[in-house]
């Protein structure tokens, strides 16, 4: 349940808020603050989603109340309340983090809506935050062939710039660890990182996925919903599979990219954007281009930077440590001791075709793991591997 507090010194102003917060939604739980000390006081004890406050008010202002919350909480959005000698300083405010402001008196569309899209900011906020937490642990890229190394050397050369990056390789290759380290090593990685899985995404949804939508757009859009360049707004998007995405959503993206601006699904109206883009595709996207199912002008945008991620098969020398970074990992989930694999069995693995790359071995060193003697051996691998 969405958890609003209000911190307004005027009664009046709040009983307002809290009857239209109320009677909109039953699933708001909304608390009160009568001065800028109070509200301080309930962030520091309670968590909540979003924070109204009004800029003039005894004790401590509006302004001072933002700066406090953003070194508290600093993912609480802050909805500013402004009278009408106050429109300067709430435009100044949202230079210091604000998310957005309402005058006084409040108008009941523009208030709920502006709760409703805050409220949905944070909500990405903090899954971003606990992705990021992740991200360190779940995307080491593993390996010392030329091939690996002059990834990494172009990751090194290419990240601290806002140049857009372009990945190709086969499935499976780990195009997306490539994705996260320049975001990891970018001048955005306080920023949020977004993923997108253009191939996993209905065509009929991938708008309202990227850009968001208004309520009433479409039959399910029950409320205003940012999409996921809004989310990234500062950071980094990453388009995986984008020669999967609809001609339609092409022309939208591109847009985006000239202009740092999108349009939510059934809106005219422009919200800027600040975003890097990486994309990568395992498609050949000059035979897309050909075949008309790709635009050639979002690709020359898209591939300012072209690195290509090698195939197993072209990077064997890495299996070794590909194998013992697997072990390790998988002992780390199962809670159990990491096994070995004998010399002849981890030859025997690097000499196998491996048609589904990096994802291929790791499940396949997670079976010999299981099924397994107390070291994997070359009759284990010759027994479980191709099953």
């Amino acid at each position: 349940m969405p958890k609003i507090l209000i911190i307004e010194d005027e009664a009046a102003i709040r009983r307002v808020l809290v009857k239209i917060l109320t009677e909109e939604s039953d699933t708001y739980e909304v608390k009160e603050a009568e001065d800028g000390l109070a509200g301080i006081e309930l962030i520091r004890k309670e968590d909540f989603d979003l924070v109204l406050c009004d800029i003039k008010m005894p004790k401590m202002d509006g302004v001072e109340v933002l700066e406090a919350v953003k070194k508290i909480k600093s993912e609480i959005p802050m909805v500013m309340i402004s009278g009408h000698g106050d429109l300067d300083t709430a435009v100044n405010t949202m230079r210091l983090g604000a998310f957005d402001y309402i005058s006084k008196p409040p108008d009941l569309n523009r208030l709920l809506n502006t709760v409703r899209i805050a409220l949905d900011r944070k909500e990405l906020v903090v899954e971003n935050k606990l992705l990021k937490k992740k991200v360190s642990k779940n995307y080491e890229m593993i390996g010392e062939s030329d091939g690996i190394s002059q990834i990494k050397e172009m990751i090194e050369k290419v990240s601290p710039t806002e140049a857009r990056v372009f990945i190709t390789g086969p499935n499976g290759t780990g195009k997306e660890l490539v994705a996260h380290w320049i975001h990891q090593k970018s001048a955005r990685s306080k920023g949020p990182m977004i993923e997108v899985n253009c191939a996993a995404i209905p065509a009929e949804l991938i708008e309202s996925e990227l850009f968001g939508h208004v309520k009433g757009a479409f039959t399910s859009a029950v409320k205003d919903r940012a999409g996921k360049f809004e989310a990234a707004n500062g950071g980094t998007i990453f388009l995986d599979e984008v020669g999967d995405m609809s001609l339609s959503a092409q022309a939208k993206v591109l847009r985006a990219l000239q202009e740092n601006k999108v349009q939510r699904v059934g809106s005219d109206k422009d919200i800027k954007v600040d975003v890097r883009v990486v994309a990568a595709t395992n498609k050949d996207l000059k035979k897309e281009i050909a075949d008309g199912n790709f635009r050639e002008d979002l690709y020359h945008r898209l591939a300012v930077i072209l690195i290509k991620v090698p195939a197993l098969n072209d990077r064997r020398d890495d299996i070794p440590l590909l194998i013992e970074y697997f072990t390790k990992k998988i002992a780390q989930e199962h809670g159990t001791a990491q096994k070995k694999f004998s010399s002849k069995a981890t030859k025997l693995l690097q000499e196998y075709d491996w048609t589904g790359n990096i994802r291929e071995l790791r499940n396949v060193v997670e079976r010999l793991i299981i099924l397994g003697g107390a070291e994997v051996s070359e009759d284990d691998v010759k027994s479980f591997a191709s099953k």
